[in-house]
């Protein structure tokens, strides 16, 4: 019988202390739903056909079973394989998909700023002229006639047809991962195409050869990257900054009960920012206090707070950074929240009942998220930010004086520090202006080599984000830089990983590197959306060092707790682009022995890729080591 408590609930004390109040206040919680699916008193056994993928009820003939070691297949004749791999390609729809309608936010936003219509502005010039030079547009003129030059781009190439081929990724992409793609007819055509093409061949009796739906994805990823997650990332910084490193505040006790406290939580940082934007004015800090309140504090939540961490500075109306997604019921149960404001992504079905037990306003702002019995809702409109803002703000300091006078709140949580706003430009500018000093302790070894890790956060196998720092832990200790990013980053920074002291963590070598530079051994890199931008630097660093092939780097992609469908593109797209990428939990496609064959061997001979599955830390970065020392060989490095 395996129990769920202590570090089977959360590396963190903070959450593992809340847990404890919600138990006794007997709240249905996360824990205790993940406990009650398994079987036989172990929480992470599920049924095998379904954690190997081999299952099927896409029609009326199902549901049904596959058993590829005796030919058994589904009722239409579909492969164990085929099962697996065409339900990872509408995953990678789905992840594709929401990715994407972030995006359209923020393209829509730009299009508003530069119209005069939001409380918003053109906070990076530079980097719009730059971005709309590398899509080959013309630079000169306005930031608006930059900026609609830039808009109209990208949204006629989303749009063309998949069978045609996509500028954006022609201009951004390296151009020996283009000859790659090419050959294997896996380059996209505009993403909304994409999407149609991928989920149409997932129709019952259209596509059922595994390999055929795994080209299909990899082409989905690539358009995904360079389409939606390097528009919108980049984006993003034109408008509300380019990452720099800074302080900041992080876990649950950033939570003080005697503040009015909101917290945008999501994925898309909008209204967040013109939350905050408000929130610094001395009338609504009045407003605040005429309630009984010490202020108004906006509370930086999961990726919607990542966003807004990486390019805004802490102060005390901005205050600091809670944690990732599994810890949203103890956040809630702090009782501390006055407003939590659900935007696109990483809002649970069961807010609600939260809302009511610990009398907080549960409000979505994205027009796709939806809670049972909620009606109450404003939907983000970039003309209306400063508006809706201010609504958002008023319903907040209206819940003070009931949430406080009936919630006993929680007091004595952690809260330390941690280093956030690593980006390509500070990168280069922490090193001077120039990849060198990088490259120079890569080749001569001082560095062995650099992890993308890019996760989100899982109960499978391990607690809240314990995986995450222990392979982060292993990683370092071996002497390999950290970029992290996704929920994962969120564990990092809340596990102390993120702050310069960490460096007596890391081996010898990343250890002189991090006191030379006053760095972290693990580098605050961003949001899962930033793989896009992790992949562009990749490819900055393989043109430094003449144009070195993908594969051939001293690089790996590592996710040790993905969760959910954008997880599955973003690891397919690193495939796609030549990475050794490290996955856990086990995906459910173990079903088929040549779809398993396929990605962990075959896939090295066709993109250069190779996916490693592991669930043991120690071993998994052992394997990621040995890859890195295969290529610094290779390289005479």
């Amino acid at each position: 019988m395996i129990i769920i408590e202590n570090e089977r609930i959360s590396y963190h004390k903070s959450v593992q202390k809340v847990y404890e109040r919600i138990k006794k206040d007997g709240m249905t919680n996360i824990w205790d739903r993940f406990e009650a699916q398994g079987f036989g008193g172990d929480p992470d056994k599920r049924c095998p056909f379904c954690l190997k993928g081999a299952r099927c009820d896409l029609c009326s003939n199902g549901p049904c079973r596959a058993d590829s070691s005796i030919d058994k297949r589904g009722v239409c004749g579909m492969t164990a394989d085929g099962m697996a791999m065409r339900m990872m390609l509408l995953r990678n729809v789905m992840g594709t998909s929401t990715y994407h309608y972030h995006t359209e936010t923020t393209l829509k936003t730009l299009k508003a700023t530069v119209e005069g219509k939001t409380p918003f502005k053109i906070s990076e010039p530079e980097k719009l002229k730059i971005f709309a030079e590398r899509l080959g547009l013309d630079a000169s003129g306005s930031e608006k006639d930059i900026a609609l030059r830039l808009y109209y781009f990208v949204k006629e190439d989303f749009n063309i047809p998949y069978n045609e081929q996509s500028k954006i990724v022609e201009k951004l992409a390296p151009s020996e991962r283009q000859e790659v793609w090419k050959k294997l007819g896996i380059f996209p055509g505009g993403l909304y195409g994409e999407m149609m093409f991928s989920t149409s061949s997932c129709l019952t009796n259209v596509d059922g050869y595994y390999a055929s739906l795994a080209l299909k994805a990899m082409r989905l990823g690539i358009a995904m990257a360079y389409q939606s997650q390097i528009v919108n990332e980049f984006t993003q910084d034109i408008l509300f900054n380019i990452p720099r490193p800074h302080k900041m505040r992080v876990n649950l006790g950033v939570l003080d009960p005697d503040y009015v406290n909101i917290l945008p939580n999501g994925h898309e940082p909008f209204l967040g920012f013109a939350m905050v934007q408000l929130a610094r004015k001395a009338e609504w800090q009045e407003k605040a206090k005429a309630v009984g309140a010490e202020g108004l504090r906006v509370i930086a939540n999961i990726e919607t707070g990542q966003e807004m961490i990486q390019r805004w500075e802490m102060d005390d109306v901005f205050y600091g950074f809670t944690g990732n997604w599994i810890m949203q019921e103890a956040i809630l149960a702090t009782g501390c929240i006055d407003a939590f404001i659900c935007d696109m992504n990483c809002c649970m079905p069961i807010d609600p009942i939260y809302a009511e037990k610990y009398k907080f306003r549960l409000i979505p702002v994205s027009e796709v998220v939806v809670f049972e019995g909620v009606t109450e809702r404003v939907d983000y409109k970039p003309e209306k930010a400063e508006v809706q803002a201010a609504t958002l703000i008023q319903m907040a300091i209206d819940n003070f004086k009931e949430r406080r006078a009936s919630v006993e709140p929680i007091m004595g949580l952690d809260m330390n520090e941690a280093v956030v706003g690593f980006s390509s430009e500070s990168i280069l500018g922490a090193l001077g202006g120039t990849l060198d000093p990088l490259l120079d302790v890569i080749k001569n070894g001082t560095i062995r080599g650099i992890a993308g890790l890019i996760s989100c956060t899982t109960l499978r196998d391990y607690g809240q984000d314990v995986h995450t720092i222990q392979v982060a832990k292993e990683l370092i200790k071996r002497d390999i830089l950290v970029l992290s990013m996704g929920c994962g980053n969120g564990a990092l920074q809340v596990g102390g990983l993120c702050l310069p002291e960490a460096k007596d963590m890391a081996g010898p070598g990343l250890k002189a590197v991090c006191e030379k530079l006053g760095i972290p051994p693990v580098l605050s890199y961003g949001t899962c959306t930033d793989t896009g931008r992790v992949a562009d630097l990749i490819g900055t660093i393989s043109v430094a060092l003449g144009g070195v092939p993908i594969p051939d780097l001293p690089i790996v992609a590592a996710a040790p707790e993905y969760m959910e469908q954008k997880a599955t593109i973003d690891a397919i797209f690193g495939l796609a682009f030549g990475l050794y990428t490290y996955v856990n939990p086990v995906p459910t496609v173990t079903g088929g022995a040549d779809l398993i064959k396929l990605l962990t061997e075959d896939c090295k001979d066709l993109t250069g890729g190779i996916l490693h599955v592991e669930t043991d830390p120690i071993q998994a970065v052992d394997a990621m080591l040995v890859h890195i020392e295969k290529n610094r060989e290779k390289l005479g490095i």
